[in-house]
């Protein structure tokens, strides 16, 4: 016969012996093999899946967290703007009143030697004109 016509195989499946397994529990290994793996890449899909979706649920609540903490410091920065601007509305009308205080000073200064210089005058005056 010639090489691999079906008298030599099956005369080589005889020379295997009664100790060597057919091919069947073969094929069955293989499969049961191939399943643990689709089993086992399917548990790390799910574990992935899970891992994702936590990690989104913490970026979710981290982001929360910094946007409550966030408006709080601008609602503080804000009160504290508006005192700002109170203290110098204040200053600025404190300054004004300065202002205003000394312009009726000098206004009160330049009457006061007004009337200074008229009583001199007036007294400069009396004092020509009372007999020696």
């Amino acid at each position: 016969m010639a090489p691999g016509s079906r008298g030599e195989r099956s005369s080589f499946r005889s020379r295997r012996g009664p100790g060597v397994p057919s091919p069947q529990p073969d094929v069955t290994m293989l499969s049961r093999l191939l399943k643990e793996h689709q089993a086992k890449q399917n548990e790390r899909k799910e574990l992935q899946e899970k891992r994702r979706r936590e990690a989104i649920t913490a970026a979710t609540c981290l982001t929360e967290a910094l946007v409550k903490t966030l408006q709080v410091q601008a609602a503080q920065f804000a009160k504290q703007t508006g005192q700002w601007i109170g203290m110098v509305e204040n200053f600025n009308q404190a300054l004004k009143e300065i202002g205003d205080v000394e312009n009726w000073a000098r206004s009160i200064e330049l009457d006061m030697r007004t009337i200074a210089t008229a009583l001199e005058y007036v007294y400069k005056g009396q004092l020509q004109s009372a007999p020696s």
